[in-house]
């Protein structure tokens, strides 16, 4: 059986790389042969309403392990996919690689499929004195040095995360008895200058150098580099967007313990439930507010 699987994913991939070898398009809005997306490569009916956003494809697979049932939908580039159900709910999820520039790739390619509901899933480095390696960071916005959505609109335009999925991963947190804060992240176009860590050689400027000190008395929570642009564009385009964090960088006792991204996935996979179910609670309404479940508690008796 596992040889029958390996013979059939070998020819499903090279089938997909065969395809690319010659195809035309126009340059707008490229489309390869098959209908699949440039980049993910994927087509209609592959993705589905919610996505699992991380940017290390090999977490994508972490991610498909939790769900009841799961199916491989391509793996290209940065970009690794699979869709499947979760108590029944159709879910996908695409790695976006690092930083803005990839990630806002995906936001278009698996918008353009239909999807509309975004949970970036990811490791930070904390500046809050306050927060520990191993905790979670839920991100309500994000400060935009993140060198793409500035590309979208101007950069006074906020990145702030959908009120939904924010009270979605808060509840799952508390469901999942996980400790976690909530609040603003930086999102960054650099691991290391731009996140204040020394360059080749212990290169540094002097902004550098005042840039942990001045987001933290600004009350900001953390680094990162997809958030600002994957909010950003999500509020442009009308979809929702949120994130949770795992923390695996103390900046301010220079630790690193990678460790816990398990947690954020499964939050993540318990977010998408809540949603779900708050989704339909929904109806014709546009908006969905804690009032709702009360008002569903009381129909119930």
């Amino acid at each position: 059986m596992e040889i029958f699987l390996l013979v059939f994913t070998l020819i499903f991939i090279s089938s997909r790389c065969f395809a690319a070898q010659h195809w035309e398009s126009n340059a707008d809005s490229p489309v390869m042969a098959g209908n699949l997306q440039y980049h993910i490569q994927c087509k209609e009916g592959d993705i589905n309403k919610y996505v699992l956003l991380p940017g290390d494809p090999a977490r994508t697979d972490l991610i498909a392990k939790e769900w009841d049932e799961s199916k491989f939908i391509a793996n290209h580039r940065e970009y690794k996919t699979f869709s499947g159900k979760i108590s029944n709910i159709p879910v996908s999820t695409c790695s976006t690689g690092i930083g803005g520039s990839s990630a806002a790739i995906a936001i278009e390619e698996l918008a353009n499929l239909g999807a509309d509901t975004f949970i970036r899933i990811g490791t930070c480095g904390a500046i809050d004195p306050n927060i520990n390696c191993g905790d979670i960071i839920i991100c309500s916005g994000a400060v935009r040095h993140d060198g793409t959505s500035t590309n979208y609109v101007d950069l006074a335009y906020p990145a702030i995360a959908n009120h939904e999925i924010t009270l979605a991963l808060i509840e799952a947190c508390e469901r999942l008895k996980k400790k976690y804060h909530v609040g603003i992240s930086c999102s960054t176009a650099s691991f290391h200058a731009g996140q204040a860590r020394p360059g080749f050689k212990s290169f540094s400027q002097s902004f550098h150098r005042e840039k942990i000190k001045d987001l933290q008395d600004s009350r900001v929570l953390n680094f990162e580099m997809e958030a600002a642009t994957i909010f950003t564009l999500s509020n442009l385009y009308g979809l929702r967007a949120g994130a949770v964090f795992v923390v695996v960088a103390d900046r301010n006792k220079n630790k690193f313990v990678y460790s816990g991204i398990e947690d954020s996935i499964i939050i993540a996979n318990e977010a998408v439930k809540i949603l779900a179910g708050w989704d339909k609670l929904k109806g014709e309404r546009k908006y969905f507010y804690p009032g709702l479940l009360l008002n569903s508690k009381q129909e119930e008796k």
